[in-house]
């Protein structure tokens, strides 16, 4: 085990710091304190009604068990067993900046700067992008770190590929883009399509077990409740909800198939 080093001390304390502070306004912008809910903000352009690409209402309570695996990964990484950790040493940073522009998405919806909370979740993205990569690089850990590890990346980043999905559309719908010449049902198709791809890819190619569990896991969940709000909350589209059930049983089952691949770990 390498020596325990000042910056390793800095590192442990700003995740857990600025973690806490993170989810903090986040649980606040989302309404968890009784200001108003997210689907509220920018006038309802992210609301799960606002657009045939918008997950129904249901969806947002994986929120809820991203929280608790970053508070989880935030715990691990503060044990002083964990301090020298190459995982956590890699990951640490990158995780706090992804609570950061979390948070930093959820203010400029707030304010309604709708926007801006494509090039913040596009950065969110980006980060939750390198540390699937740096995990996917790094030797396998072990024990429970594989576990903790792989699903907290793995379910962040799942979920957020799929928003990203439905904040894009919410930016277009409410532009004065005029989007008439192409078919809504092509688009549709399109986007989902693109949507199951990215996340089959990531899917396949994590290379760790529970890694791939995460982004199978959220992705899937994401892309059915596509399908669930276009039946249950509208705006009405069989064209979505058709493309959408497809979408999530081809990410679903390629989580299965990764989760028995004796390759992974």
């Amino acid at each position: 085990m390498s020596q325990i080093e000042s910056k390793d001390r800095v590192r442990q304390i700003a995740l857990i710091v600025g973690g806490a502070a993170a989810i903090a306004v986040a649980a606040w912008g989302s309404g968890a304190f009784g200001g108003d809910a997210i689907q509220n903000a920018s006038s309802g352009a992210l609301a799960a009604t606002a657009t045939v690409l918008a997950p129904g209402t249901g969806a947002f309570s994986i929120w809820s068990l991203i929280y608790l695996a970053l508070i989880v990964t935030a715990i691990f990484h503060a044990l002083p067993s964990r301090a020298t950790s190459p995982h956590y040493r890699a990951l640490g940073w990158w995780l706090l900046a992804s609570l950061v522009l979390n948070a930093a998405w959820i203010t400029v919806a707030q304010l309604g700067l709708l926007g801006l909370t494509v090039p913040v979740i596009a950065l969110l993205v980006a980060v939750l992008a390198r540390c699937f990569v740096i995990l996917r690089a790094l030797p396998p850990t072990s024990g429970i770190d594989r576990v903790v590890l792989g699903l907290t990346v793995g379910l962040y980043l799942g979920w957020a590929s799929v928003a990203t999905v439905a904040n894009v559309t919410a930016v277009l719908e409410f532009s004065e883009l005029d989007l008439t010449f192409l078919p809504q049902s092509v688009w549709i198709v399109t986007v989902l399509t693109v949507t199951a791809a990215i996340a089959l890819a990531l899917v396949l190619g994590a290379r760790r077990r529970f890694l791939a569990l995460g982004v199978a896991t959220a992705a899937t969940w994401g892309l059915a409740w596509i399908a669930v709000g276009r039946l249950t909350d509208g705006p009405e589209s069989q064209v979505a909800v058709v493309a959408a059930i497809v979408a999530a049983g081809l990410v679903g089952v390629a989580g299965v198939v990764a989760a028995l691949r004796t390759d992974q770990v």
